[in-house]
């Protein structure tokens, strides 16, 4: 750390300047999750400012999200939240050309790992090659390709919206009157135009804590801050969201009902008519993001889309189903905002191809989809059953609750609180999965995508998790004496 990245000359104030000093350091990797910072004396000598600057600088920096401070602890590196942070406006407009990424380095280690061979990846949030439903499709020529071009609306394929349309309605009851769709490449790209249709830089969402949201970096780009409401096994907790609509301004509450990513949790009937009634009294929409809905085993409650179709956006994907090469997303939102969307679309010069959608348009019509879906089905349960009962020897240990869908399982350690050091046995193991401190400032939980587990693959993941739970007891032994 120099003291020359702070220019006294400069119309930026000093403090600001120390803030962008850390967050580049930080962003380097020189200071990593967990560690601590120097105390304020020794930074306001290193700085050659008063104490009081230094101490307006980690103040912002904790508000920003990338520090925390305890009296007598000093300041560390936060260890969780990192897709989270946000950034002063002062280093947004420098950051843009930066070559550092607002990455979280565990997924650094990860995104690295996943090549090896003989990698557990339990991580990924795709269904295993083996799994994704086999469709046949016909041959096309060029000229057929051209034709189905010109059903191309600025809000997608005519043919794929009218039997999306009717597939929403048929299976999951869902409003087709006065409501239209806006075909997207994927999920991702629906989150986008939310962002870029209804935020601005400074607005406030809020979302279940834990949520895979925290784990985007996109929000931080904006300067969007995201508010963690605690959830239980039942969904976002009403009274907590009521607090935070009354204390804040926020734009819209971002939810991910039905086998929640990453937890598996599916709200409640009557939690979902209670987070509606709140929204509705204070005015604030609803986002539904529903991704999972093609993976159900069971019946599960209505959407929120069915239960308050102008309070709710609905956002829908087939690329969970279809797998990831097919990116085909929706936003089912009321007649009046769908123009806007489109609008949006265009001005960011983003498209959704015309051979995604024709393929999924063909998928849907295929006479065997709904037996392709009960088979995929079929096996995604048993591939969870199987993992759970391997599960059983480790209850001393670690808890979880079976989902009725989805592709994820949440385990959670039993034992102290463990930090990312921790985590790092699962690298160093060859099993990749997502910890806790993705989506949230929790560290205790993990994230498992349990349809990449095979019968085959039992015996490795056993063998793995056994010794990776036996060192986690271990070193938990050594810091307690």
């Amino acid at each position: 750390m120099a003291s020359s990245s702070i220019d006294k000359q400069k119309k930026q104030p000093i403090y600001q300047q120390i803030v962008t000093h850390f967050i580049e350091e930080i962003q380097a990797g020189i200071y990593g999750p967990g560690d601590r910072l120097p105390p304020e004396r020794s930074l306001a000598q290193t700085f050659g400012v008063n104490r009081s600057t230094v101490v307006k600088a980690l103040d912002e920096l904790k508000s920003l999200g990338w520090i925390e401070r305890k009296q007598g602890s000093g300041s560390r590196v936060l260890e969780g939240r990192w897709g989270n942070r946000q950034t002063p406006l002062s280093y947004l407009r420098s950051s843009l050309s930066s070559p550092y990424l607002q990455q979280d380095p565990y997924v650094q280690q990860i995104q690295h790992l996943r090549t090896e061979k003989d990698v557990l990846d339990l991580y990924t949030g795709d269904l295993p090659a083996d799994l994704i439903p086999d469709f046949t499709f016909p041959a096309f020529t060029w000229e057929e390709i051209r034709k189905e071009s010109t059903k191309v609306l600025p809000t997608g394929y005519e043919p794929l919206q009218e039997i999306l349309l009717q597939h929403l309605a048929d299976s999951f009851n869902l409003p087709t009157n006065g409501q239209k769709l806006v075909i997207t490449a994927g999920s991702t790209q629906g989150i986008t135009l939310l962002m870029q249709v209804l935020l601005h830089a400074g607005d406030c969402i809020a979302t279940e804590d834990p949520s895979f949201l925290f784990s985007l970096p996109l929000f931080s780009t904006m300067n969007v801050q995201l508010i963690g409401i605690k959830q239980d096994s039942e969904g976002m907790r009403p009274a907590a969201l009521e607090k935070v609509l009354k204390e804040k301004k926020i734009k819209f509450v971002y939810l991910n009902p039905t086998f929640q990513n990453p937890t598996g949790h599916t709200m409640s009937d009557h939690r979902r008519q209670a987070i509606i009634r709140l929204c509705q009294t204070y005015q604030v929409p609803i986002i539904e993001d529903d991704v999972f809905s093609e993976l159900a085993f069971d019946k599960v409650p209505p959407k929120l889309k069915s239960m308050a179709p102008e309070t709710v956006i609905y956002l829908g994907s087939l690329s969970k189903l279809l797998g990831s090469s097919i990116k085909i997303g929706w936003l089912l939102v009321p007649e009046a905002l769908a123009d806007q969307f489109a609008q949006a679309k265009k001005r960011m010069a983003i498209d959704t191809t015309i051979f995604p959608q024709v393929l999924a348009n063909i998928a849907l019509r295929s006479f065997d989809y709904h037996q392709q879906q009960r088979t995929l089905l079929a096996e995604m349960a048993q591939r969870q059953q199987d993992l759970l009962q391997l599960l059983q020897a480790f209850q001393e240990n670690w808890q979880w609750q079976p989902t009725k869908g989805g592709l994820y399982l949440w385990l959670t350690w039993r034992h102290r609180t463990l930090t990312r050091k921790d985590w790092s046995l699962f690298l160093a193991n060859d099993c990749l999965v997502a910890p806790a401190f993705l989506f949230s400032n929790d560290t205790n939980g993990l994230r498992l995508n349990y349809t990449r587990l095979a019968k085959d693959d039992l015996p490795r993941f056993q063998e793995r998790f056994t010794k990776i739970t036996q060192q986690l007891k271990e070193q938990t032994y050594e810091r307690n004496h």
